[in-house]
């Protein structure tokens, strides 16, 4: 049993503790800093790295992958509350939305849903995350230079801010300016790179109290006792309230997640597998959630920060969790004394370094095309205007319209013609179907509905014809094919046969081939005339061209039009 543990979960490695213990330390500032943007106790950022970082790495199949709150989740999670009138200082209320997140994440997991992520195209999520970064950037300008602001539009708030730079706290924007001054020269020095931010915070701290800034402090906000999160209870009575935004909250945590598989592979060789991180995120939120942790996910820079460190199993991740818990326990306090206009300096880095990490992504969306360019825009422009549940749901959407949309320019028809030595080659499709002759046409596309009009259109005409088959060569379609594409090959295949000729599908996956025996399409075409694919290509294909031409053969004979037999 103890062997089938360690091949599990891997030995705990010198590395793995260092590694946890600097995560831990930079889940602090950074934590903090995040509840902070979305309007909640800094003290619940510290509990979100805590509890679901440990149980995400424990169940996590991308074993590199550290689960704690985002920025983008935490803004996620205040604009969900909001909506529902819930105030986020009520700590049940953040603990009906943690298990709720969890609880969707985990049926996302079990169901298998991990292959809809890719469904968000690269286009919708750089607008998404590039007006993250604006909003972090507006949300913290008040910490950052001691002017609050009135407004509630993210743009407007930045322009309201800079028009009134003559109220700004000079103190506080000092302070601000040197937190990011500390952490640009720590950053410079490639060795000291992932403690930047942990080394920013600390000087500027020491700075702040032995000068006794007059400036605010964490402790102004609530009090970070020495002790660990005391369990707490969902309040059941406001599920109905937050259902639909905790879906909304699940897709934006599982999105950001999705890609750290891709970008951290396994150091043991072993796959990652997205649905089965789902259920870890899941579970880690439904832990988190009785321990006053926020809505928790896959986190890129809190897993760039542990692998930069020498993470080298899931046991780096553990120890982050626990280690984090043990510095709050032991100086918890201390965390009081830590400037807000410090934690502000450092989501200005951290909004800036989100910002300049998108540019390549935002160059290639613009130089893409016009289409990838509108949806990033629109994305970019409802992630600051409208609450961020409807952002993001917005941002599916056109993800989804984008897929159709390119789905429906791939799809073709393409005719194929044998040559004497057996290959196929590329051909122009006819106009008109010629009478006599075995017609190739390959079909290519998604087996969408809105594919149908353009395949009608490149179709043969059927003036006169008689003594024809056309054969398709269907390889590429799905499973599930559009019933409106098989309403399209009955509609055919019936026009065929009144000309008295046939339509042949081939190539077909068993899967359709049965969804198209189930929907009486087989009947349309006739016995013999849906054909299974085999693992040779165009092997049915071939065995159908010939069976084709056997076919003619036989009725051109018959019709006395042929060579005597």
């Amino acid at each position: 049993m103890r062997s089938g543990l360690r091949l599990k979960f891997g030995r705990p490695t010198r590395q793995d503790a260092v590694s946890g213990f600097v995560t831990g330390l930079f889940s602090i500032p950074e934590g903090m800093a995040y509840a902070s943007i979305g309007g909640f106790n800094p003290l619940l950022g510290l509990y979100s790295g805590m509890v679901p970082t440990a149980v995400g790495s424990l169940f996590s199949r991308t074993v590199l992958m550290t689960t704690t709150l985002t920025s983008a989740i935490a803004l996620t999670s205040q604009s969900v509350l909001a909506e529902a009138g819930l105030e986020p200082d009520d700590l049940n209320n953040v603990a009906t939305l943690t298990v709720l997140v969890g609880v969707i994440m985990v049926l996302f997991g079990l169901l298998r849903l991990g292959s809809v992520m890719s469904f968000v195209s690269n286009a919708v999520m750089t607008g998404f995350t590039t007006g993250i970064a604006v909003q972090i950037i507006a949300g913290v300008l008040g910490d950052a230079t001691g002017y609050e602001t009135d407004a509630h539009n993210t743009l407007a708030k930045i322009a309201d801010s800079v028009a009134h730079v003559g109220s700004w706290d000079l103190t506080s924007v000092l302070v601000a300016a040197g937190t990011v001054a500390v952490w640009a020269v720590v950053h410079a020095v490639p060795r000291l790179k992932p403690f930047a931010v942990l080394g920013a915070l600390v000087v500027m701290t020491a700075v702040a109290v032995i000068f006794s800034l007059d400036v605010r402090t964490v402790g102004d906000i609530g009090a970070i006792p020495n002790a660990l999160p005391h369990p707490i209870l969902p309040d059941l009575s406001v599920l109905p309230d937050l259902l639909f935004g905790a879906v909304a909250v699940a897709l934006v945590a599982l999105a950001q997640a999705a890609g750290i598989g891709a970008a951290v592979p396994n150091p043991d060789g072993t796959r990652p597998d997205v649905s089965k991180d789902f259920t870890a995120q899941g579970l880690a939120n439904l832990a988190g959630g009785f321990f006053r942790a926020l809505p928790t996910g896959g986190s890129l820079s809190r897993t760039g920060v542990a692998t930069s460190a020498g993470a080298r199993t899931r046991w780096a991740g553990i120890f982050a969790g626990i280690f984090l818990a043990l510095v709050v326990l032991v100086a918890g306090g201390v965390a009081e004394l830590i400037p807000m206009p410090v934690i502000g300096g450092l989501i200005l880095v951290i909004g800036g370094e989100l910002i300049a990490g998108r540019i390549p992504d935002l160059r290639l969306v613009w130089r893409t095309g016009w289409l990838p360019t509108v949806a990033m825009l629109v994305t970019f422009v409802a992630t600051t205007q409208l609450p961020l549940q409807q952002a993001i749901l917005l941002g599916a959407g056109l993800s989804l319209l984008l897929y159709a949309v390119n789905a429906e320019r791939s799809a073709r028809l393409q005719a194929l013609a044998r040559e004497p030595d057996g290959r196929w080659r590329l051909t122009e499709i006819p106009d008109e179907l010629p009478s006599d002759t075995v017609t190739v046409l390959h079909y290519q596309g998604a087996g969408l509905f809105a594919e149908v009009a353009k395949l009608d259109e490149a179709w043969p005409r059927l003036n006169g014809v008689r003594n024809a088959v056309v054969i398709l060569h269907a390889r590429t379609v799905p499973d599930v094919p559009s019933s409106t594409i098989i309403k399209a090959l009955k509609r055919h295949a019936q026009d065929l046969s009144r000309y008295g000729c046939q339509l042949m599908i081939v190539g077909l996956d068993p899967a359709v081939a049965r969804v198209l025996t189930r929907t009486g399409t087989a009947d349309v075409l006739g016995a013999g005339n849906l054909i299974e694919q085999t693992p040779i290509f165009f092997e049915a294909l071939d065995a159908a061209y010939d069976e084709a031409t056997t076919w003619i053969e036989s009725h051109r004979q018959q019709d006395g039009t042929g060579p005597p037999a």
